[in-house]
């Protein structure tokens, strides 16, 4: 009795079993054999990455390339690879060898394509270990089949099982030149290109000594790999800046990074500055995993001089307090840590935009997080002033003591400003005043500084467990 198939409706409880392929009879041997290149060929890697999401990939391989017209399968690539952006050349021979097409196969390799990929060709189905040959007549919404001279639809079974890889379909993402060889056999390639998903960014870490006088700085790169391959001992280079022109600089980059030699003792990340960006170069090859994220230390600093600053930003209009006549308003007071990035404070190297997170020892010698914030793309030699909160114990209140006017479109105007300190310690509080118009302070309390056409900087010490008023008045025509 012939056993007949029944075929439950399941499409997604499918085990994909690539049976080992019968010998095929060769009808005529191809006059240049193609050429498959993996990373085992693969001599040299560098990867720039970009503060953009972007990222230079050049790979260098040694290949054996036969003579006349042939096609490269260069495997092992990003899968985010932009391909208007390869470029392939022979260090060994460029002139004698030429490319005369490009192509990226990104048909990857997965169960529903390979079975689409078998349209009118003969499958193996097993259920509960039993097989049978089927064809695949069509696949649109569902497969279609054709077994024992009969039209089945909603057919599935444990196992499929294909005879062979079609052509067409790739495991991974590939580069195929079709190349022209008219040097030698023996090569060695390069091919650069821009990927995607590959980003990096720079993250700190302040660590203030208990009398804020001090600190010590640690820079880190965090590197991010999304582009669907690894990177492996690879050379490592960071690009900081907004880049604008990307085609123009990646040029440049191409030629830097072969340029490039990485010293005998180096530090953990050297800097250089080239056109309007800095390049950062890691002393040492590594490798980034894909969908990994990895940390690289690139500056430290020990002891770097610090300055804790507390700001009173003054009200740009302010008449009276609205919902309790004659009563003062509270400004805030905000805590600042101020520091050169110069040689002479131990540091020196240009900084990379950022989080900066700082921390404080505490009285049992613990450390504590104080706040953080983020600064901008920092040359040498240039001050980073760094907000880390609001301060507990200094309190300012202001009252607009005078309001007179003078002649037409002229006034003065008073303030009182009351500064508290509760802590144990004095502090010396720094008063923002904006005032507008055409302005001249008639008096004043504390000594001032005209800091803009149209602001007023006091710097008011205030003892411990004590307060302080400034008071001044000013003329202002309109």
């Amino acid at each position: 009795m012939r056993r007949r198939w029944l075929f439950a409706l399941s499409p997604l409880s499918l085990v994909l079993v690539l049976a080992p392929s019968a010998p095929r009879a060769h009808a005529q041997a191809a006059p240049v054999t193609d050429v498959t290149s993996t990373l085992d060929d693969q001599s040299e890697l560098a990867v720039t990455v970009y503060n953009s999401d972007i990222a230079l990939v050049r790979d260098v391989r040694n290949l054996q390339l036969p003579r006349g017209t042939f096609d490269l399968r260069y495997m092992d690539i990003a899968a985010t690879v932009n391909p208007a952006t390869v470029h392939f050349r022979s260090t060994t021979e460029p002139s004698r060898v030429s490319v005369l097409e490009q192509n990226y196969e990104y048909d990857l390799l997965d169960p529903d394509k390979l079975l689409r990929k078998y349209v009118g060709r003969d499958v193996t189905l097993v259920r509960n270990g039993e097989a049978t040959r089927a064809r695949l007549l069509s696949y649109n919404t569902g497969p279609i089949w054709q077994i024992d001279q009969q039209i089945v639809t909603g057919a599935t079974a444990d196992q499929y099982r294909f005879p062979e890889l079609p052509d067409n379909l790739y495991t991974r993402p590939t580069l195929i030149w079709t190349l022209q060889n008219d040097g030698q056999a023996r090569h060695r390639v390069e091919a650069s290109y821009l990927a995607q998903k590959l980003a990096w960014n720079a993250d700190y870490v302040l660590t203030v000594a208990r009398d804020d006088k001090a600190a010590d700085l640690d820079g880190w790169v965090t590197v991010t790999n999304g582009s669907g391959t690894a990177f492996r001992n690879a050379r490592l280079q960071l690009v900081a800046g907004d880049v604008n022109r990307i085609r123009q600089y990646a040029n440049e980059a191409r030629m830097d990074i072969a340029a490039q030699r990485a010293p005998a003792a180096a530090p953990p990340m050297a800097q250089e500055s080239f056109s309007d960006y800095h390049l950062y170069t890691v002393a040492r090859k590594t490798t980034i995993g894909n969908n990994e994220t990895k940390q690289i230390s690139m500056l430290t600093g020990s002891g770097v001089p610090i300055q804790k600053r507390y700001v009173v930003e003054g009200q740009p209009f302010y008449y009276r307090n609205a919902s309790h006549p004659g009563a003062p308003i509270k400004d805030v007071v905000q805590v600042y840590y101020q520091w050169k990035n110069d040689e002479k404070s131990g540091l020196g190297m240009p900084m990379p935009a950022g989080n900066v997170r700082v921390y404080q020892a505490d009285s049992k010698g613990g450390v504590q997080f104080v706040g953080e914030d983020r600064i901008g793309h920092t040359p040498k030699d240039e001050t980073l002033r760094l907000h880390v909160g609001n301060a507990f114990d200094v309190v300012c209140e202001r009252k607009q003591t005078d309001f007179e006017k003078i002649a037409v479109n002229t006034y003065e105007v008073e303030y009182e400003i009351t500064l508290r300190n509760h802590k144990t310690t004095p502090v010396s509080v720094e008063v923002n005043e904006p005032i507008g118009g055409t302005w001249r302070v008639l008096r004043s309390s504390h000594e001032w500084t005209k800091t803009d056409a149209f602001a007023a900087q006091f710097n008011v010490p205030v003892a411990a467990d004590a307060s302080a008023t400034l008071t001044y008045r000013v003329r202002v025509t309109y």
